[in-house]
């Protein structure tokens, strides 16, 4: 499983969504972060998002859901239990 997220440095939203990631145990996956001011392609689809997670697949990349930021780490797990495609 690989999940991708776009984020920015700074971003308090996206520092707190990669912490509850990295408590998540009932899950594997590999997360990559991708910083949206280092392409201008990224920073005009997300500047306004942030934080975005994907899901990668061969076929390209689902966004998932966006959490409240004061979600859990378990409304975390089970979002990505419901939404996470297995290939």
């Amino acid at each position: 499983m690989h999940l991708i997220l776009y984020s920015k440095p700074g971003c308090h939203l996206c520092e707190g969504l990669q912490e509850k990631l990295a408590k998540v145990s009932n899950i594997e996956f590999k997360l990559e972060i991708r910083d949206i001011s280092t392409r201008e392609d990224w920073f005009s689809a997300y500047q306004y998002e942030i934080p975005v997670l994907c899901q990668k697949l061969p076929e390209g990349e689902k966004p998932l859901p966006r959490l409240s930021p004061r979600a859990s780490v378990a409304k975390l797990e089970q979002m990505l239990q419901k939404n996470l495609r297995t290939l």
